[in-house]
């Protein structure tokens, strides 16, 4: 890196530093690549702090429900620290039943937008958009769309740079926390209790390694608290269990469903649709979400630009988008056995309590290298849900 890169490097992390107190990890990760860094910093403020139709509240709310859906301990507990800071009601990290309908209304769209985003229909938004008085403006539900498709791929991008594998037990505060509590499931929404712990015939729900991990985090949050906020963050006396487990990520390409097309940018692309509409929609975000994908295309790959455009491309079939100039046999011929299982696990199963991370075998790899692949893997799928999302808006809009 030039000493100027190095030098704008610096300056963005001593910014980052200044306005939340202390260098986030993720910043330091995508430091390596500084004019990236620039527009993810300004996106990512811009969604959570400026002007827009949602209150402070919940918009970190919502952050904690996209980022619980893939069990990111890491960024849960980071907006639950900034949900209370900006005076979120300690009573809603209980789950989602304490949360106003308007925000309930929004998990299942999190559930699809999170996983199989192509089952994302026009249906979906008219619910949101026009049932009963606590319906949500189209504003109102661009903006959430924005941040729940940002804060998904930034779980993708932190599971690929192992921030939220490395968590180990620690003692808890007995005053603080009830045994198994978790705020990722507690976000998740449900109404389901598991009873008390299960005798030594009876079996229980592997839940070890996502509790045990949960807790240092949980731990570390909870002394930085004042009273209020430690006791606004229990939760009932017992666990609560993870919303619609089975729902995950299935083969786009092995589905069942026959009514489920693929999606094929020359009818609908971010440059020629997504872009004006959630421009005009949700004022100025358009711009910026388009800096940062271009931004990530003009980063230089030490390979070759037809790698690049391969592992794009590759991860937007994983969610049945398809390109019709492209000759899909590059992808095989360019990326390694190795490289494309690291890349699907990371794009798909961003979730350490349920897949482990596929080790990145391909050679070489440098440490700016490998920010680089998950900087792709992560605007790739951005792209992804907010092109399924605005389509779907679009086909709203249009009827």
């Amino acid at each position: 890196m030039v000493n100027s890169e190095k030098e704008r490097a610096s300056l963005l992390c001593m910014k980052a530093l200044a306005s939340r107190g202390r260098l986030d990890t993720v910043f330091q990760q995508m430091a390596s690549h500084p004019q990236y860094l620039e527009s993810f910093l300004r996106t990512q403020h811009y969604i959570l702090y400026m002007d827009g139709p949602l209150p402070l509240n919940y918009r970190h709310y919502i952050a904690i429900m996209a980022t619980a859906r893939h069990q990111c301990r890491y960024l849960v507990s980071l907006h639950s620290a900034q949900f209370l800071r900006v005076g979120g009601d300690p009573s809603w990290l209980q789950g989602l039943e304490a949360v106003p309908p308007r925000l309930r209304r929004l998990d299942h769209i999190n559930k699809v937008l999170a996983h199989q985003p192509w089952l994302t229909a026009r249906s979906h938004i008219q619910a949101l958009l026009k049932t009963g008085e606590h319906c949500l403006s189209m504003a109102e539900l661009v903006q959430a769309v924005v941040l729940l498709a940002h804060c998904h791929s930034l779980c993708s991008f932190i599971f690929g740079s192992g921030f939220d594998l490395d968590s180990t037990p620690s003692p808890r505060d007995p005053h603080s926390m009830t045994p198994g509590y978790c705020l990722c499931d507690a976000a998740n929404g449900n109404t389901a209790l598991l009873s008390a712990p299960a005798g030594p015939t009876e079996k229980t729900p592997r839940r070890r390694s996502l509790d045990s991990s949960c807790e240092l985090s949980c731990h570390r949050e909870q002394k930085q608290k004042t009273r209020e906020e430690r006791r606004g963050n229990r939760l009932h006396s017992q666990t609560l269990l993870h919303a619609d487990p089975e729902f995950g990520y299935q083969e786009f390409a092995r589905r069942e469903e026959d009514h489920f097309q693929v999606f094929r940018v020359q009818d609908y692309s971010w440059e020629d649709h997504g872009f004006s509409l959630v421009n005009r929609l949700y004022s100025e975000i358009g711009h910026l979400l388009d800096e940062r994908f271009r931004n990530v295309a003009s980063l230089p790959f030490p390979h070759s630009p037809d790698l690049k455009r391969a592992i794009w491309n590759y991860i937007h079939c994983f969610y049945g988008i398809r390109y019709d100039d492209y000759d899909y046999g590059e992808v095989n011929r360019l990326l390694e056995r190795g490289l494309k299982l690291y890349i699907k696990a990371v794009a798909c199963y961003p979730d350490s309590s349920k897949t482990p991370l596929c080790p990145l075998t391909w050679s070489p790899v440098k440490a700016s290298e490998k920010v680089h692949l998950n900087l792709l893997v992560m605007e790739a799928r951005l792209q992804a849900e907010l092109l399924y999302a605005l389509r779907a808006i679009t086909q709203y809009m249009i009827a």
